[in-house]
């Protein structure tokens, strides 16, 4: 495998100089200032005219500022970005809170004053929209109108439009964000591993489910029950609330199915989604096998609920961070030289952000704003030899933006919800491969037991949540109301559907919704199913041809600039099938077919 040319030690947290100097950096009021400036100069420009929305020509320069607009703002540029970076490095400053909301609320001022350009441009009739999309010299911005025109059969008037920006944070946002911030403040106690009792919120709860130490997991699993019995009846209010709202913007949008506004936000076509959960739910049955044998590896007849994340064997040799850094390099370097340059870059201009510390947000994400600001990634590091697969992860989101930045204009700048997932569970995978590679057979065990846990929640459990929420949408607007009973019952179904007789729907498991923050973004969960399976379609061909990772490249660098579906048809493949989505699905199934044969032989552990 290639060396690492450059593997000097780097800095582990974030440099955000080339955004502010610091909070109180001067330079945050001028160029707040110069945003709303911006703004109101384009708005004062175009709000009255209307040749942009006859003639080719003039929408041409109409666009081409509203793009240079969109590339050195897009809200108030980098203000939004690093007081929303700062945060996350200290999320108890109540100060940098209250900052990030305000600035949220200007920019949805600064939204609502473009509101006129994008909306009047969806009204157009037939045949101006025609027009526009045959004149050559729109071919640039083709598909960011044919896109536009799709959302305009939706879109209300320029006034309504704005009342629902304005209200949506009070009657949608603040509902959920009050259930979270209830269960958040929550501690209750739980025994840790050392047999010590002690009280820990919410999310470290959740954490303890996977420990092998059955107390620490049991007490666990308690105290999270307990917490989410409390808050149920407030869930059941809050989420009856955000049904609400989500049917009657629905009837005032006139979409067909509740989850049709997704789609048509996404781009994808409806028949796109509904073969990939079809095909998923088809084979339900490598879950309840991979259930079945962790079962078994535990020695039990049957999983509690609270159990199925449970970490089955032991890998203790630690990392170092230069050594993961070094490893995830290496993989990335392996497989593409210039993604292994892209990697190298993210630490030399100091966007990574390495250790756990206090205040800081847990868990790993990668972040992106404008196309010209660099991508920040926040992990929190512990020395576990998972670790360097969350690196690798969110390594491939920002090796996805940066490779859309370098290949395409502002205007398209982004990742389809539908492709979000793929460069990341690309990159993780060949790193899980390489980790494999260096260990015995029961180390190799344990990390395909881990691969497979991710694999059955990211495509398993996303699609059962799914179709939870396609039955919690349709039962509502038949009933008018779901109590936190009728809520836990049609949570139960599509649980136990996915999960099969190996685990246990005990009593408490029915109140799981309540902390579940995906269903309150409505559809969102089949971008991670979508992208898991696209990734393994990818990984597959690599692995048997590495000239495939040019169309890897031709992915990541299409940004939005293109409809999910057209992209794949560009390449071959046609998304609606259901064949494509069981090609991935053939690669899960070998996973567990390993792990099933590694467990059967005698001189494997027996946990």
């Amino acid at each position: 495998m290639p060396k690492d040319p450059h593997m000097q030690k780097t800095d582990i947290t974030w440099d955000l100089t080339p955004l502010f100097a610091s909070d109180d950096d001067p330079n945050v009021s001028k160029v707040v200032s110069e945003a709303q400036k911006v703004y109101s100069a384009f708005a004062a420009k175009w709000s009255t005219r209307t040749d942009y929305l006859q003639n080719p020509e003039a929408l041409h320069t109409a666009l081409i500022e509203f793009e240079q607009l969109a590339r050195d703002w897009s809200g108030t540029g980098p203000v939004s970005y690093y007081f929303s970076l700062r945060y996350h490095q200290n999320t108890t400053d109540p100060k940098l809170k209250a900052e990030l909301n305000k600035i949220t609320e200007l920019e949805v001022q600064l939204e609502n004053s473009l509101e006129f350009f994008s909306n009047r441009l969806s009204k157009l009739d037939a045949s101006t929209q025609k027009l526009m999309l045959e004149s050559p010299l729109l071919k640039k911005y083709r598909h960011f109108l044919a896109k536009l025109f799709e959302i305009g059969k939706h879109t209300l008037s320029e006034p309504e439009e704005k009342l629902l920006n304005i209200y949506h944070k009070p009657v949608f946002s603040n509902w959920v964000h009050m259930v979270k911030e209830f269960i958040s403040k929550e501690e209750k106690p739980v025994i840790t591993e050392d047999g010590k009792t002690e009280k820990a919120p919410f999310p470290q709860l959740l954490g303890y489910l996977s420990s092998q130490n059955k107390p620490t997991r049991d007490s666990a699993a308690r105290s999270i029950n307990s917490t989410l019995r409390a808050y149920a009846d407030v869930a059941e209010h809050e989420l009856n609330s955000i049904l609400q709202v989500k049917k009657e913007t629905d009837i005032l949008r006139n979409y067909p199915r509740p989850d049709s506004a997704r789609h048509i936000s996404d781009y994808i076509e409806t028949s796109v989604v509904d073969a990939l959960i079809t095909a998923v739910t088809s084979r339900n049955s490598l879950a309840h096998r991979y259930y079945a044998l962790k079962a078994k590896m535990l020695n039990v007849p049957r999983l509690k609920y609270h159990e199925r994340n449970i970490t089955l064997g032991g890998l203790d040799k630690n990392y170092t961070f230069d050594q993961t850094k070094a490893l995830v390099s290496n993989v990335f370097y392996s497989l593409d030289h210039e993604f292994g340059e892209t990697y190298n870059a993210l630490f030399d201009k100091g966007a990574v952000d390495v250790y756990p510390r206090k205040g800081k947000s847990g868990g790993a994400f990668c972040a992106s704003n404008r196309i010209i600001d660099s991508s920040y990634i926040l992990v929190n590091f512990t020395n576990k030899i998972t670790d360097a697969t969350t690196l690798a992860h969110e390594m491939g989101h920002a090796i996805n933006n940066a490779f859309t930045a370098k290949n395409q204009p502002p205007v398209y700048f982004g990742t389809s919800l539908a492709m979000a997932e793929v460069a990341s569970t690309y990159f993780e995978d060949f790193t899980l491969l390489e980790i494999a590679s260096s260990v015995d057979e029961a180390g190799k065990l344990s990390l395909l037991m881990a691969r497979l846990n991710d694999d059955i929640s990211t495509i398993f459990r996303q699609t059962a949540c799914y179709r939870f929420e396609t039955d919690l949408h349709t039962v509502f607007r038949e009933r008018g109301y779901l109590s936190k009973k009728e809520i836990g019952e049609l949570f139960r179904k599509h649980m136990r559907a996915y999960m099969g007789s190996a685990v246990e729907q005990g009593r408490g498991s029915e109140n799981w919704w309540v902390y579940w923050s995906h269903i309150r973004s409505f559809f969102y969960v089949y971008s991670y199913t979508s992208g898991l399976l696209i990734s393994k379609y990818f990984q597959k061909r690599t692995r048997e041809d590495k000239s495939t990772v040019a169309l890897v490249k031709k992915l990541l660098s299409a940004g939005v600039s293109v409809a999910p579906g057209e992209l794949f048809k560009r390449l071959g493949i046609d998304i609606s099938d259901t064949a494509f989505w069981q090609s991935g699905l053939n690669q899960v199934e070998a996973t567990l077919e390993e792990a099933e044969r590694l467990f059967d032989k005698k001189k494997v552990f027996r946990s």
